[in-house]
């Protein structure tokens, strides 16, 4: 566990609170203004990637976790808020409870989110934050609105497990891997069948989904690992981040207007892999955390680990170029492989977690929910 905030830690917190944080927002909001008035874009939106931004760049990942609720309370808290909201509503009342499911590590859990006994298709959630920040209630809205929801809608009864994963800096790479091998290895173990699972996440937690993938494809040392014998039914990767480089002209167009930009990816590095704030380069034995970073020859075996992926990413946003070289990538090694890429206009990073915050379905969730009901309704898919 981490070992208690100090006083010490609690004063430097202030600090930044009171003196650096106001101005720094400041400059990041007139920068983002400026930048969606010239481009043409919405502008409210962009005002929230620039307070977002400020959090990210201005405190560490301890302060951060110091002011937020953790996933587990953020998850217990959203299901009794949910049940009070929907008292008259038999569909959520039938389908949603406090239900926590510890791995056998005993620092992860998958937190469930639906009627997980009589599902017929489970999704294994893996949420972002650049593996510092918690679990967010506009993810397990969500998982509600677009999964479980479509699921009710086309009688395809569908559950969601939420990895509960431990944060850094308390643990570093690979422990978030080998947690979310346990996590599909515990579905698996239930007796649903590979052909049953989505897996899947945003932003560090699409990373997550798909280091995943590739582990399954080529099995990275010293981790778990799982022969499937027949594929996920599959994979929706959402901003995620998927090279160490930063060099990528989307960094450049995008770093003052996104809410992430190189100088957070660097700040992430240190947190994930341990680096030092001057060695910027992984070690080779890290160099699998980034899918497009490591030999892509395990790409030729996708076909045989997951049946399809939905990426999507937003036009300004720093990891634009990243994910779509991903895309190219998985088509040039496998190009009969079902790979959907949503390049989505006007949005930047994660904006389907700004829509779950808000708890409205916008274009982002309404595109992820044609996907998904595509993907129920395809011959064959329930099994």
């Amino acid at each position: 566990m981490n070992p208690p905030f100090t006083t010490a830690e609690k004063i430097l917190l202030l600090i930044r609170l009171i003196f650096l944080t106001p101005w720094t927002l400041l400059i990041y909001i007139l920068c983002a203004v400026s930048i969606s008035l010239h481009r043409g874009l919405p502008l409210w939106p962009f005002i929230r990637c620039a307070c977002l931004k400020v959090v990210l760049r201005t405190f560490t990942g301890r302060q951060i976790q110091y002011l937020s609720p953790t996933t587990r309370k953020t998850y217990t808290t959203w299901v009794r808020q949910k049940l009070s909201k929907s008292r008259s509503d038999a569909s959520v009342q039938a389908r949603l409870k406090v239900e926590i499911d510890p791995l056998t590590d005993e620092r992860s859990s998958i937190l469930w989110v639906g009627d997980c006994r009589k599902a017929k298709k489970v999704v294994l959630f893996l949420h972002g934050g650049g593996y510092v920040v918690p679990l967010l209630p506009g993810h397990l809205e969500w998982c509600w609105r677009t999964y479980v929801s479509v699921g009710m809608e086309n009688g395809v009864e569908t559950a969601v497990a939420v990895l509960e994963y431990t944060l850094c800096p308390e643990a570093l790479y690979p422990v978030q891997l080998r947690q979310a091998v346990a996590a599909l290895a515990r579905l698996l173990d239930y007796g649903i069948r590979p052909r049953d699972i989505i897996i899947g996440g945003d932003s560090a937690g699409g990373n997550l989904a798909a280091q995943l993938v590739s582990h399954l494809c080529e099995a990275v040392p010293l981790i778990p690992t799982i022969v499937l014998d027949e594929p996920l039914a599959g994979m929706f990767l959402v901003s995620p981040r998927l090279s160490n480089k930063t060099t990528d002209e989307s960094f450049v167009q995008n770093g003052w207007i996104d809410m992430i930009s190189a100088e957070t990816v660097a700040k992430s590095n240190m947190y994930y892999l341990g680096l030092s704030a001057v060695a910027d380069c992984p070690a080779k034995s890290q160099m699998a955390a980034f899918p497009i970073d490591r030999d892509l020859a395990y790409m030729c075996r996708m076909p045989l680990v997951v049946k399809t992926v939905y990426l999507t990413v937003g036009n300004e946003e720093v990891l634009r170029d990243q994910v779509i070289r991903y895309a190219s990538e998985v088509r040039r090694a496998s190009p009969s492989f079902e790979l959907r890429l949503d390049l989505q206009e006007r949005m930047a990073h994660d904006f389907i977690l700004l829509e779950g915050q808000n708890r409205t379905t916008g274009r982002c969730m309404l595109a992820m929910r044609r996907w998904y009901k595509g993907l129920l309704t395809e011959k064959g898919s329930v099994g």
